[in-house]
């Protein structure tokens, strides 16, 4: 028996979105329903080197399937510069939960935004008005591309306005899909009165608020993944529906860890976990929602469901290098 090696080409073809946002989706319910295992993030601090590491095990049981697995991955900001390295670099290991036997193990830099992707996804299915074209998004960085990618498999997406200080940025992303999509660049404004938006930076002090957006506007927070950050202002938080990923991790380091701290926001200000809405067991959209906001700090069950994708249409597709890191015959 081998074990299966996936670099990021591998992972970027075979994580296919529609099927990475309904493994996700079953994660999130499974999470819900108490059928998982995923122990708090630890962290590896490296003040010497300007980062982290951060490891992030889980198991989960949809009743369709098990998987487990491990991502290790780090935060060094320094690496791009002084190592032409990226910031981020993850690795996935997939196992088998009933040998333990390590099936794969594969790029986690990749994976990581196409399941971040497909939680807003998800999100914006339970969340947006059915008929939502417009996207918006804030930062033009790796992220909104997978944004892009992922909410368009789950709404009809035709318009697309993009706000970045980088002019550059922008001019990649519109040169990126502009034969695909009506996309351009505007301001934070622009972005925030389409029927979703996506915000995709890593500031500390709010940059969206309550003027930006519409009526009914669905807003994925992405950008907050630590304690500080925070992309949204308080009137804004405080005047939408607002649905979590895990109350933990986003009242520590998610878009509402601020306000949360500061006692400006409670959790009589939170409708409910993602998990809930894919159950039933809270309402999404209504006719009566006006804006809507998920807060998404990513969870380790993400990752373990997509690699799930990932290695399964591998192995269908013969890809990768298979290697026999495990003497089996012991």
């Amino acid at each position: 028996m081998n074990t299966l090696l996936l670099d990021s080409d591998d992972v970027d073809e075979h994580a296919r979105l529609a099927d990475v946002i309904d493994a996700v989706e079953q994660a999130f319910a499974a999470f819900e329903r108490g059928t998982t295992q995923m122990p708090a993030k630890s962290y590896i601090d490296l003040p010497e080197y300007n980062g982290d590491f951060r490891s992030m095990p889980a198991y989960l049981d949809t009743g369709e399937w098990d998987a487990a697995g491990l991502k290790w991955v780090n935060v060094h900001p320094d690496n791009p510069e002084d190592h032409d390295l990226p910031t981020v670099l993850g690795t996935m290991i997939y196992s088998d939960p009933e040998t333990a036997f390590p099936l794969a193990i594969m790029d986690g830099t990749t994976l990581t935004m196409k399941r971040t992707g497909a939680a807003a996804a998800v999100a914006t299915d339970y969340l947006a008005v059915e008929d939502a074209s417009s996207l918006g998004l804030v930062g033009a960085g790796v992220q909104s591309y997978t944004q892009l990618e992922a909410i368009s498999e789950v709404r009809p997406i035709e318009t697309v306005v993009v706000s970045d200080p980088d002019d550059e940025r922008v001019q990649r992303f519109v040169e990126t899909y502009e034969d695909r999509f009506d996309v351009r660049g505007g301001s934070i404004s622009e972005a925030g009165r389409c029927d979703v938006l996506s915000t995709v930076t890593p500031v500390e002090e709010p940059i969206v608020g309550l003027e930006d957006v519409g009526e009914k506007t669905h807003i994925n927070a992405i950008g907050a993944d630590a304690e500080g950050k925070h992309e949204l202002a308080d009137d804004l938080l405080q005047a939408a529906r607002i649905v979590i990923d895990d109350h933990e991790q986003c009242t520590h380091s998610g878009e509402i860890n601020v306000p949360y701290g500061e006692g400006s926001l409670t959790d009589a200000d939170i409708h409910g976990e993602i998990g809930e809405l894919v159950v039933g067991s809270k309402a999404g959209r209504t006719d009566e929602t006006g804006i809507t906001v998920f807060d998404s700090t990513g969870l380790a069950i993400q990752d373990v469901a997509a690699a799930r994708v990932v290695y399964e249409t591998a192995r269908e597709t013969d890809a990768g290098y298979e290697f026999g890191m495990i003497n089996t015959g012991q």
